[in-house]
């Protein structure tokens, strides 16, 4: 068995620092800030992805290359301001720990930025590894992040699971022929119509209830 888990919107709620530190660099470009809903709409394919989309069409390349270097630096110094784990999260990851259940993260945010969460919000014993959107080639949903994964622990594609919040996370599960399960609680559910997981949850307990079980 391997668990792969998304890290915003699946393991933590990062909502506000994210919608804080995209307002705090459009107001650098001299721009007025978003309403956070709009700004959660954005975010799951990385953060240059979620900067094209802050700063909209009229962007130049010089103008988002500015604004992204802005964007990580305040991010990176804001990224625990008000970011915790969701209800239930450390418990469950504790149990399938104990469990020896391999685990890792596969996020599309830049991956120092997601060590360093997964490390300071105390969980970095419970992951084999944590790989982000410049791990690789590519990001989510391509399935290289997932393939990696099982080929480091060993693991078969019927035996793992890619956890996460939204559309890209089941396409990268589907992508690589493993098995998806989709969280309620995250940042879009509402892709989860286009994109229906195997498995549903409203809290990661479940998760850890279904795997302990088999």
């Amino acid at each position: 068995m391997l668990l792969i888990f998304d890290l915003d919107g699946t393991l933590i709620d990062s909502r506000l620092d994210l919608a804080h530190s995209v307002n705090a660099t459009r107001e650098h470009m001299g721009m007025q800030p978003l309403p956070h809903d709009t700004v959660f709409s954005y975010v799951g394919n990385g953060a240059p992805v979620l900067i094209q989309r802050t700063l909209g069409t009229g962007a130049t390349e010089a103008d988002l290359e500015r604004a992204l270097a802005f964007f990580l630096n305040y991010y990176r110094e804001h990224k625990l301001d008000f970011t915790v784990l969701y209800p239930g999260v450390r418990e469950a990851l504790e149990r399938l720990h104990q469990h020896k259940i391999p685990m890792a993260v596969l996020t599309n945010k830049p991956v120092r930025i997601s060590e360093a969460i997964v490390q300071e919000l105390g969980l970095g014993e419970h992951f084999k590894r944590v790989y982000g959107g410049n791990s690789f080639e590519f990001k989510k949903p391509n399935a290289i992040g997932i393939t990696t994964l099982m080929a480091e622990c060993g693991a078969s594609a019927t035996d793992t699971i890619m956890v996460g919040d939204s559309g890209v996370d089941i396409q990268t599960a589907r992508n690589a022929g493993v098995q998806a399960c989709g969280v309620t609680y995250g940042f879009q559910p509402e892709t989860f119509v286009e994109y229906p997981p195997d498995i549903l949850i409203d809290r990661m307990e479940e998760l850890a209830d279904r795997v302990l079980a088999t």
